[in-house]
């Protein structure tokens, strides 16, 4: 039978199987939060990259809790060394944030030996993650995309824009009005939200029928995530 007292490991005086479990916590735990971003994940794809950083992180996060013990001189020298890096990636989805710190997070507790609390903590944030994914609040949206067209500066068009948009859509709201071609014509932006049983095909061939209307585009809610 396995004995876990072999686990029970202070910060001064680590076993090399205390480490060694650590790590492949680590590992184990990140895989998971990777496989549950995977599986939660909306829109058009992935970065599979970002998945990596996801199982990586805790590792590295791990080793450098390990390394540092209860040794503030240690501490200091790792925060030195990580302000020398600069991490220039843009985190557009906030739910990726959060993704980040969880695996972060999880690195900490194994590298501080912490595992009841990794372990649990790691199913929880799962298992909370799938909720979310699953319940319907999670799956209904306000806007379903946005409509991006230009017409003439006079404006004869505008109504018959927005007739057609009540006629199509529940909701839309205008989000950005701008000149184009050196203020001969504008740019519209309109967030939609589509009646039961109509789709975007149906609305921009009947854009497209406006006298002046050009650049006629629909980008769907998960194109707009991803861009």
């Amino acid at each position: 039978m396995f004995d876990f007292g072999v686990l029970n490991s202070t910060t001064t005086h680590l076993s090399e199987f205390s480490i060694l479990f650590a790590f492949c916590l680590s590992f184990v735990m990140g895989c998971m939060i990777a496989f549950t971003y995977i599986k939660t994940f909306r829109g058009l794809s992935y970065s599979r990259n970002f998945i990596h950083s996801l199982i990586l992180s805790p590792i590295v996060t791990a080793i450098a809790m390990q390394a540092i013990g209860d040794n503030v001189a240690r501490g200091i020298g790792m925060m030195g060394a990580v302000s020398l890096l600069r991490f220039r990636t843009n985190i557009k989805d906030p739910r990726d944030m959060f993704f980040i710190f969880a695996s972060l997070a999880l690195g900490l507790a194994a590298g501080a030996h912490s595992y009841i609390i990794a372990v649990f903590g790691t199913i929880a944030f799962a298992v909370v993650a799938v909720i979310l994914h699953k319940t319907p609040f999670a799956n209904e949206t306000y806007f379903d995309g946005l409509l991006r067209l230009n017409l003439d500066k006079s404006g004869d068009d505008v109504r018959a824009l927005e007739k057609l948009l009540s006629d199509s859509c529940s909701n839309f709201y205008l989000l950005n009005v701008r000149e184009v071609a050196q203020g001969d014509r504008v740019d519209y932006t309109y967030q939609i939200k589509f009646k039961p049983g109509k789709t975007s095909h149906e609305l921009v061939v009947q854009v497209q029928k406006l006298p002046s209307a050009k650049a006629v585009n629909v980008m769907m809610q998960e194109t707009v995530v991803d861009l």
